[in-house]
């Protein structure tokens, strides 16, 4: 198991192990974030958006549902005009 040792400024090394194995290269920004007693880190998306677009795909659309929502507003509210 490999180990690091934090620096006087509490900087550490990710041990070259485990940045190949996670894809970590230089410039390449990591999420740590602390669970209980431990650190967990988290390499992010190159590009975050092209990272989720489309990932809501396979359930409803909130866009459909807005377009559908104003349909129907402009239907009562032309209605009332010449109603």
């Amino acid at each position: 198991m490999p180990v690091a040792i934090t620096s006087t400024r509490g900087q550490i090394v990710i041990p070259r192990e485990i940045r190949k194995q996670l894809n970590i290269v230089p410039g390449k920004k990591v999420l740590i974030r602390a669970e209980g007693d431990r650190a967990i880190l988290f390499p992010l998306p190159d590009d975050p958006v092209e990272h989720f677009c489309g990932i809501f795909q396979k359930g409803s659309s909130l866009t459909g549902a807005l377009l559908a929502e104003r349909r129907k507003e402009r239907a009562r509210e032309t209605k009332k005009i010449t109603g």
